[in-house]
């Protein structure tokens, strides 16, 4: 007995390390932001200067979304503006908090077989300041977060150029909430999600050519054929109401479309540079393009046609701005201006439906002619392997026919998926405004406020 309890007493310093030690651990809790940032136990270094960038690049995107109100609200009539302006403040608040609760979660968090993350981080837990190597490896995760929110939110707000003028506000706000959450974080996973299965593939999008504008667009060719026409179209709608307001949105998308595009690199580095000179290129040679057509069959040059053929071009590098260099990014200018120029000023004519302000023929064609010609233009030589990859022009004919596929599965899941929601949320909510309200115009109707006070 005696000698258990010598043997206990010798032991009991050993056994009291081996408790505080678990004790520690216990204690000692990793973050889960901070558990997979663990590379052979070491967390990756935050860069300031690529912090700095991707949340300056954020600050650019959100811009754009009051931006595209003013672009919106210039080009359509009087009694309409504040319907445009209330609509995209709405989802500059309402996809801010479903990107912050589940969205982001869902769009980037822990993959499940290659189509949808999952809710591990519900209400951004475990979304911390350590970097997430799978996404931004010298950046918070929060800052990366952030930035993709800014991308979540300006890609429904690109949909309401189709159903301008003659939509309710209250469906507006639940139809745009379930599109974000069954369209758009799911297409987002897709495409930049970690083992998406078509960034599996090989789809390349680099700033969101599919994401974003092939999917808003899709889905505004759905709304435009739901809906219908507005009363009075084509010969009896008034002229947009204000093209300085145009001409000012168009100019502060285009400031914020460096962040869009170069801020995509994730770092302050030569690829950003990249696809900020390509990005210019492109919007530059569109809107130059256009202004040609215009005067080649109109016999003049038009402001408004202008401003348009600059965002086709600026749509469309999107996805390749961080693949091509400022050559390519032009011949992308060229394609944009010329073939969306041909898709609003013909084919919508000869079709007959009414994208009110050309959401789909600039930034669903505009995303269709980027995405493809990554397929062509891509080179490794500007973003290297893994990350990037060589097209057609560059030895690598099997990209273009990636793209395509990918360009093919998002369009046809968002322009079907998108009419379905049209057809649920209408048949509870009725989306349409009567014909009475609309004559009136949406301010006064659904907000009970007017944009200009007129004295005689």
């Amino acid at each position: 007995m005696t000698a258990d309890v010598f043997s206990y007493r010798r032991a009991r310093p050993a056994i009291r390390g081996l408790l505080l030690a678990g004790l520690a651990a216990t204690l000692t809790v990793v973050p889960a932001s901070a558990a997979w940032a663990q590379d052979q136990g070491k967390t990756p270094a935050i860069d300031k200067a690529d912090t700095a960038w991707v949340l300056l690049g954020a600050a650019l995107v959100l811009l754009m979304t009051p931006a595209l109100a003013f672009f919106y609200g210039g080009l359509v009539r009087r009694k309409n503006i504040l319907s445009v302006l209330m609509q995209c403040l709405m989802l500059m608040c309402l996809i801010s908090v479903q990107w912050i609760f589940f969205g982001y979660s869902l769009a980037f968090g822990p993959d499940h077989h290659g189509l949808i993350g999952d809710f591990s981080w519900l209400g951004l837990s475990g979304v911390g300041v350590a970097p997430n190597p799978d996404y931004a490896d010298t950046v918070p995760q929060q800052a990366f977060m952030i930035f993709q929110c800014m991308f979540a939110i300006i890609t429904p707000g690109l949909i309401i150029g189709a159903f301008a003028e003659r939509i309710r506000f209250a469906p507006f706000c639940i139809f745009s909430l379930l599109w974000a959450t069954i369209v758009y974080d799911p297409i987002a996973h897709w495409v930049w999600g970690h083992n998406g299965f078509l960034a599996a593939m090989g789809v390349k999008d680099f700033a969101g050519g599919i994401v974003v504008h092939v999917n808003a667009g899709m889905c505004a060719l759905a709304a435009a054929l739901f809906l219908g026409r507005r009363h009075g179209y084509p010969t009896k709608i008034s002229p947009p109401h204000s093209l300085p307001f145009a001409v000012l949105g168009a100019g502060l998308l285009w400031f914020g479309w460096f962040g869009f595009n170069a801020g995509s690199a994730l770092k302050a580095d030569g690829l950003a540079t990249s696809a900020f000179v390509a990005t210019h290129a492109a919007g530059a040679v569109a809107g130059l393009v256009w202004a040609l057509c215009d005067w080649a069959y109109f016999k003049r040059s038009t402001v408004l046609g202008m401003i348009t053929g600059a965002i086709a071009g600026l749509a469309a590098v999107t996805p390749a701005a961080g693949f091509v260099g400022p050559l390519p990014a032009a011949a992308i200018g060229v394609l944009a201006g010329a073939i969306c120029w041909l898709s609003v000023t013909f084919i919508k004519t000869r079709l007959g439906y009414d994208d009110s302000l050309d959401a789909f023929g600039v930034h669903g064609v505009g995303g269709i002619i980027g995405s493809l010609a990554v397929g062509l233009w891509a080179s490794t030589a500007i973003n290297p392997a893994p990350a990037g990859a060589d097209g057609l022009f560059y030895g690598h004919a099997g990209q273009l026919g990636t793209q395509a596929v990918g360009v093919l599965i998002c369009g046809a899941y968002s322009f079907g998926v998108s009419l379905i929601l049209f057809k649920v949320v209408d048949l509870v909510f009725k989306l349409r405004v009567s014909e009475k309200d609309e004559r009136i115009g949406l301010d006064l109707t659904q907000h009970r406020e007017v944009g200009y006070t007129m004295i005689d």
